[in-house]
Parts: structure tokens; sequence; C-alpha cells
């Protein structure tokens, strides 16, 4: 599980991010990012009861994604909010590999969006 230094703890701040960030979309999940000035990333991830009904499998998607998130987070642009929002009732029997490189591919998309 992703360290709770690197979530966020309030509706406030995933309300900004929402607010005054950049979205890019996927088909099965999109990533919206913000610069901060906390000094570190924060990272949550959202999963709506339209992609899964039950608290149990919306929990696992969660889980799985803050795993490959932990996992990686040297590659992982530091000073930046992150919300992940998942579409796809798939990343319950996706493999691990798959998810990682879906979110791989959305950090990096988001890299080059700072570059411009």
């Amino acid at each position: 599980m992703l360290n709770r230094k690197y979530r966020f703890h309030s509706r406030g701040g995933v309300r900004y991010v929402y607010q005054k960030g950049k979205t890019i979309r996927k088909p099965k999940m999109s990533l919206v990012f913000v610069e901060n000035t906390r000094g570190f990333t924060r990272m949550g991830v959202v999963v709506s009861k339209k992609v899964e009904k039950t608290a149990v499998g919306r929990n696992r998607i969660r889980r799985r994604i803050y795993e490959a998130l932990r996992l990686n987070m040297e590659d992982i642009p530091k000073k930046t909010d992150y919300i992940f929002v998942v579409y796809s009732k798939d990343f319950l029997k996706m493999s691990f590999k798959e998810i990682e490189k879906i979110l791989g591919e959305l950090v990096a998309e988001a890299k080059v969006c700072y570059n411009k």
C-alpha cells in the first residue's frame, strides 16, 4: 500500500486538483494532475459505483493501483498531485503488468505536458 504521506487526506486537495489540473484520458482510465508546492507527490484513485457496485470490488481495484504506484514511485515526477479515475471494471481481472503499463503511459504523457 502507498505510504499515507503520499495520499490525499481531505476533499479540499482533491477538489483543487479537479479545478486547476489538466486531464489526460485513455479508454479505461484518466489522469488529472497539477503541480503542488509541498515538495512531494500526492496520489489518489477514484473508482465510481458505476464501475463496480460492491465496495469490495472498488477497494480491490484501488489497492491494486496503489500498489503499482508504490512500486514505481521513482518514475513519477515529484511535486505533483495525481488523481487516477478508473472507468473500466477490467482492472479486477487485468494482470499487474498491464496495470503498470497503463499507469506508466498516463504518467509519461503527463511529463510531456509539463515540458510544453
